[in-house]
C-alpha cells in the first residue's frame, strides 16, 4: 500500500509540477513577485498531495524567535522536502543553489526569475567571490537569504563540512543567521521513492547575530544546527503529535 501510495503521488506531483512549468511561464516576465506567486500555489498544491496520498504533514516551531529584520537562514538539509516546503513558509526567500540546478529545462528559467543565486561549486574561491557580489546586489530588496551550509542533501545521522558560502554571507551582509533544524529526511529520505507518513518538524533556532569572527560563528551555527537536529531525529515520534 505503502508502494501505491508513492507511486500516486509522484505521478500526481510530476504532472503538477509540468502543469505549473507550462502555464506559468508568463509569471517570468513580471519579476520575482510574480514567480513566487505561482511558486507557492505549486508548493502548496505538493505539500496538500504528500498530506492526502502519504499522510505526510508538517509542523513549524520558534517562529517567535525570528527577528524582524532580514536574516540569512541556514538550513539542515535531509530531502529535497525543505527546498520546496521553504518557499512557502518563508517570504520569498532568496536561494543560494549549485549551478547545475539552473540547466534544469524550464525549473532553471523559475529559479533565475526568483532572484535565486547560482554557485559554481568548482569554481573555489572566485565563486566565493561571485557570490557576495551578487549578493550585496540583492541584498537591497530586504528578502531574507536561504542556504544550505553543507551543500548538498546529507542523510539523517550523518554530517559533512559546512562550506565556505555561509560565512562569506555572514562576514559581508552583516545579517543575523538562524540557524534551522529539521528532521524531514526520517520522512522522505535522499533519492527515495517511498514517503511515509507523520508530521515533519520544522524548528527555527535562536538567531547568531552579526558581528561575530569567522571562527567562533562558524563554531556556534554548527553546533546548535546539529545538536538540534540529532534532538528532532532522536525523537521522531514526536513529529506526530
Amino acid at each position: 500500500m505503502a508502494h501505491l501510495r508513492a507511486l500516486l503521488f509522484n505521478l500526481l506531483f510530476y504532472l503538477a509540477t509540468a502543469f505549473f512549468a507550462v502555464v506559468g511561464l508568463p509569471t517570468l516576465l513580471f519579476g520575482a513577485n510574480a514567480v513566487y506567486a505561482l511558486c507557492r500555489l505549486w508548493v502548496g498544491t505538493t505539500l496538500w498531495l504528500l498530506k492526502l496520498l502519504v499522510g505526510l504533514d508538517h509542523r513549524v516551531v520558534g517562529r517567535e524567535r525570528l527577528p524582524a529584520e532580514p536574516v540569512i537562514f541556514a538550513v539542515k538539509h535531509q530531502s529535497s522536502w525543505e527546498t520546496l516546503a521553504l518557499a512557502k513558509i518563508l517570504d520569498r526567500p532568496i536561494y543560494v543553489l549549485k549551478r547545475e540546478l539552473i540547466w534544469i529545462p524550464l525549473f532553471g528559467l523559475y529559479l533565475l526569475g526568483s532572484g535565486a543565486l547560482a554557485v559554481d561549486r568548482g569554481a573555489g574561491a572566485k565563486a566565493l567571490r561571485q557570490l557576495i557580489r551578487a549578493a550585496e546586489r540583492a541584498a537591497a530588496s530586504g528578502r531574507p537569504f536561504l542556504i544550505f551550509p553543507e551543500g548538498t542533501r546529507v542523510a539523517p545521522g550523518q554530517h559533512r563540512p559546512y562550506q565556505p558560502g555561509i560565512a562569506a554571507l555572514y562576514d559581508k551582509l552583516d545579517r543575523p543567521v538562524v540557524p534551522v533544524a529539521l528532521n524531514s529526511g526520517v520522512f522522505w529520505g535522499r533519492r527515495s521513492f517511498l514517503k511515509k507518513p507523520g508530521r515533519i518538524t520544522v524548528e527555527f533556532l535562536d538567531p547568531i547575530p552579526a558581528g561575530l569572527d569567522r571562527r567562533r560563528f562558524m563554531k556556534e551555527l554548527e553546533t546548535r544546527l546539529e545538536g538540534a537536529s540529532r534532538r528532532l531525529l532522536e525523537a521522531p515520534a514526536s513529529a506526530g503529535e
